[in-house]
């Protein structure tokens, strides 16, 4: 099953709005029960069996280029994301470095992330805007200490993110990346949650492409991960709750813009598309702040 989050205008007043993308178009599941609105908040409850009942007895509202997607979970409480976790993109530091025993980790705010086919900013204060093609976990149960052999089991589903960059402001402080991963709409994520039970607990073989305006600049598998994902949740929930909506992001190959010499930033009228065959494909335009934004 595939759940969405997308945008409504009724009465003038937009709301958030439920919905189950199928090959025919996106079922409203808020329009069926106006209770059914919050992935979040189903994913807490469990409820996503009652979204396929919806779905499997519901035609088609909307077609799939005629809604404004949101990302999937539009208020997670985090989004996780993993440095360096690909063993190629470890290479591409040239540092004569070992691989790293633990992974690195960083947090983005909701607000950094746009939905699906919706504009990329790339901000006033920088030319340095740049793409990371990633999987990323959507956490459907809670857990503290999970092992990595129950990991699974709290995984609700996956989705596709862009985990956008700007990578002169990331080198502002010494040790950390949070400037640069956190500019408002500099990544995206979607265009929905793929739910577990249609790609499996093989997450080992999962493939991850990265285009920008139709040339392929990253493309590698998980079979090349550092940390699984199940280790990955077994790690993060050692020292942190991990709950229903969560986002851990993977970790992207090796290609970003950065690493081509000259670099290939991102601007104005470029198109990024981050494809994970059986998940979905996230794309999105490029578009300069505007001088009004503040």
């Amino acid at each position: 099953m595939r759940v969405l989050s997308f945008e409504s205008r009724q009465g003038g007043v937009s709301e958030t709005r439920l919905g189950v993308a199928r090959d025919d178009g996106v079922v409203d599941i808020t329009a069926r029960d106006p209770d059914l609105r919050s992935l979040r908040e189903i994913l807490r409850q469990g409820a996503l069996p009652r979204l396929a009942e919806i779905a499997a007895a519901a035609p088609a509202d909307h077609g799939l280029e005629d809604i404004q997607y949101l990302p999937p979970v539009p208020d997670p409480e985090r989004i996780i994301c993993i440095g360096v976790n690909y063993v190629n993109r470890n290479a591409e530091y040239r540092d004569n470095s070992d691989l790293p025993k633990y992974p690195s980790v960083f947090l983005r705010t909701r607000e950094s992330l746009v939905g699906h086919a919706r504009p990329i900013i790339r901000p006033h204060e920088s030319t340095h805007l740049d793409y990371e093609g990633e999987i990323a976990i959507v956490i459907g149960k809670q857990g503290r200490r999970i092992s990595e052999r129950d990991a699974h089991e709290h995984v609700a589903g996956l989705t596709v993110v862009n985990e956008g960059s700007v990578r002169d402001w990331m080198r502002h402080g010494k040790f950390n990346v949070t400037q640069g991963k956190n500019f408002e709409s500099t990544g995206a994520s979607g265009p929905w949650m793929t739910t577990s039970d249609e790609i499996g607990h093989d997450y080992e073989n999962l493939r991850v492409t990265t285009r920008v305006n139709g040339e392929v600049r990253q493309n590698d598998t998980t079979d090349n991960l550092l940390f699984s994902f199940r280790y990955l949740i077994h790690y993060l929930s050692t020292f942190m709750r991990l709950n229903p909506g969560d986002l851990i992001s993977t970790g992207t190959p090796n290609g970003a813009g950065a690493r081509f010499d000259p670099p290939r930033f991102l601007a104005a009228g470029d198109r990024v598309e981050v494809e994970v065959p059986g998940v979905g494909i996230l794309h999105n335009e490029v578009s300069d702040e505007s001088p009004t934004d503040g």
